[in-house]
């Protein structure tokens, strides 16, 4: 019997789960599959990192090197200090024997504590399992559900002040960027001022990136962007991605706290300091570092009056709540938040609840330069039309931890100043000038990966006979030795007929939104941070969501695996499910993907059953859509119980009216027995 591997995760998807996955092996073993679950929640990775429960993620990682790998990941907690120690502590309430996270380790063993629960925080799964290069898409039902079924983009106004700032000149990761292609396999070195910071393995072919964020530089950027906010009356909010950039953004965010209280800082920097308090993990954490303190009231009602001050005013994660853009690192999240200032025309919510126009501060110009032209374009062409948008499909360049995202090991917020040189065999690779406090990193990107990743791109190109852009730009130091390596590869593929170009992130988002607005389709071939930016940001504006996109990855290893789409609702989901009841979780993901990786296995193995099956639940999902039988919001309406009922019944009766005479005998009495019981009726 084949297996498919179901990810047990955190959160509403993971209460979904309970109801789903019994319905989905009914089906399936009568095609010869069985559907198995692996624990990779932040529960089980802590209960794993302290060694009372076994390494699953470990083992999918084996399995994604596997020729036969199958697995199906839903979205899993990218976790904040906060979040790892509030898992810790309900652990602890469980009765599991485990200790507290140090915070601030004081000796050899809590060092070693905090090293083992730090392999929980941030995306500690996805670099694991992403062992392939991705392709993420709309699929047809569900972009034609959108057109048919708009949900609500909100007009810009008629002289709109929002803007997207970025640093600019030799300050950010973009502007410092060195990058070498290495000759042959060898160690290499990070060093400050001649002392190892640490030593890598380099193989042949790859790509190295070195880069630094300038503190001194960031620091002045920030305050440049709160006085315009307070000239220009529009509130000020920081969109960083502190969860897969885990060692880098945090600290970046911790800058932004401090810079938007300087005199609250300043005035309690001795209490802060005798607490421990640390700006990088937030408000959140600091109420908690300055509970039953003498001087607790004090110091909230600075902050407060901060807040509450005309100007500059600061955008809120949860007005009702008094939640500001500062709660926590991982609160404001670029490629989930820059999306909604998009779609609420240029604006999020101020202390009131209000919407107000917005500059939305994303400080390294790397991908700040996409969200700005998103902006730019609304600002100068209105808000999109969701009946008539076009779509983007992505290719993205992620396998065996490409650039940034495979960057923490090698990043270091710097303890002095000097000269920070990379060294390899025959001698210094690239150096840079620092100063103490500065954030370096260096990224890799192996060879393997960049020519699937062309071989995928010139494949989609073929499939869908449309513009295929690979986003380069000439002026970035990796997308220069990117662009070698492409080129030369694009030579061992057919591309007659295909339209390929290269453009920079600018260009390639304006040519990308025109199309758009056409109603035409565009492939955008990306890096991987990009390849996150863009897979929110479009699939919100044309779907409402990017959690009902296609997200396949074809695994270097001939296996598959077959994300879900995004999570970033699912604590709302949980907290409305354990006040009222309900559970308004989508699964459509999940069936999405789970009809992918059943094709996969048909066609792998030319089982026409699998093949048969595949066929009965994308009717099912077709039916799904058209009938609108997703969660309702609101308690008291079908929840996700119903939902997954409903496509139990479609799957059922397109299998009784199917071909294949063995599992339309199976599936005739369920598909009527269904039919004859339901309760919920159409809404």
């Amino acid at each position: 019997m084949s297996k498919i591997i179901w990810t047990k995760i955190d959160e509403a998807p993971a209460l979904a789960t309970y109801s789903l996955i019994p319905i989905v092996n009914a089906f399936t073993k009568a095609a010869g599959v069985e559907v198995v679950t692996s624990d990779i929640s932040l529960a089980g990775r802590v209960l794993s990192a302290m060694g009372l429960a076994e390494d699953e993620l470990s083992k999918l990682g084996e399995v994604v090197l596997q020729a036969d790998g199958n697995i199906i990941k839903l979205p899993n907690i990218s976790a904040s200090v906060g979040q790892l120690k509030d898992c810790i502590a309900e652990l602890q309430g469980q009765g599991h024997k485990i200790p507290d996270y140090p915070e601030n380790p004081v000796n050899d063993a809590e060092k070693a504590t905090q090293a083992k629960y730090s392999t929980c925080l941030g995306s500690a799964v996805n670099p694991v399992l992403r062992e392939g290069n991705s392709d993420r898409r709309a699929a047809n039902a569900v972009k034609k559900f959108a057109q048919k079924n708009p949900h609500k983009l909100r007009a810009f106004p008629d002289a709109p002040k929002s803007y997207v700032a970025h640093m600019e000149g030799n300050g950010d990761f973009f502007g410092n960027e060195k990058s070498v292609t290495l000759e042959k396999a060898q160690k290499v070195t990070i060093a400050i001022n001649g002392k190892e910071l640490t030593t890598i393995e380099a193989i042949d072919g790859e790509i190295l990136d070195g880069t630094y964020m300038s503190i001194a530089a960031l620091n002045t950027f920030y305050a440049k962007t709160i006085a315009d906010a307070k000239t220009n009356d529009v509130l000020w909010s920081l969109h960083l991605k502190a969860t897969m950039m885990k060692i880098s953004d945090p600290i970046m965010f911790g800058y932004g706290f401090k810079a938007f209280f300087p005199e609250v800082f300043a005035k309690y920097a001795d209490t802060f300091a005798q607490l421990k308090v640390n700006p990088n993990q937030g408000m959140s954490d600091l109420e908690n570092k300055i509970a039953g303190h003498a001087q607790e009231a004090e110091i909230k009602a600075a902050f407060l009056s901060v807040v509450e001050a005309d100007s500059p005013k600061i955008a809120m994660v949860d007005s009702d709540k008094g939640t500001t853009n500062f709660n926590a690192s991982n609160d404001v999240i670029i490629d989930a938040s820059m999306p909604v200032v998009v779609r609420e025309g240029g604006k999020q919510w101020d202390r009131t609840g209000a919407a107000q126009e917005c500059v939305a501060v994303v400080p390294d110009s790397t991908y700040a330069m996409f969200h700005q032209e998103m902006v730019a374009d609304c600002v100068k062409n209105g808000q999109y039309d969701v009946t008539k948008m076009g779509t983007m499909q992505n290719v993205g360049l992620m396998a065996q931890k490409a650039e940034e995202y495979g960057s923490h090991p090698t990043t270091f917020e710097l303890a002095e100043s000097g000269t920070v040189t990379v060294t390899g065999a025959d001698g210094v690779l690239m150096s840079f000038e620092c100063e103490a406090g500065d954030i370096w990193r260096m990224s890799r990107t192996k060879d393997i990966p960049i020519k699937d990743w062309v071989r995928l791109a010139v494949e989609r190109a073929g499939i869908e006979k449309v513009p295929t852009i690979f986003w380069l730009d000439e002026n970035r130091a990796h997308d220069v030795q990117v662009k070698i390596k492409v080129d030369a590869y694009l030579k061992d593929f057919d591309t007659t007929g295909l339209d390929i170009q290269f453009m920079n992130v600018t260009d390639a988002t304006r040519f990308t939104n025109a199309r758009v607005r056409e109603g035409k389709m565009t492939i955008a071939v990306t890096g991987n941070v990009l390849r996150d930016h863009l897979t929110d940001m479009y699939p919100i504006l044309e779907l409402g969501t990017s959690a009902k996109m296609l997200s396949i990855v074809p695994l270097l290893a001939g296996g598959g695996l077959y994300e879900t789409g995004a999570g970033g609702s699912a604590p709302k989901h949980v907290d409305q499910f354990l006040a009222e009841g309900h559970l308004r979780w989508d699964s459509l993901g999940e069936i999405l993907a789970l009809a992918e990786s059943l094709r996969f296995l048909g066609i792998k193995n030319s089982d026409a059953k699998l093949t048969a099956l595949t066929a009965g639940l994308d009717v099912a999902n077709d039916a799904y859509l058209d009938n609108n039988k997703e969660p309702g919001r609101k308690a008291g309406q079908p929840d996700n119980k119903a939902s997954h009922f409903f496509v139990a019944q479609y799957w059922a009766k397109a299998l009784a009216e199917g071909d294949n005479a063995e599992l339309a005998a199976k599936f005739a009495p369920v598909a009527k027995e269904l039919t004859e019981k339901r309760r919920y009726n159409n809404r």
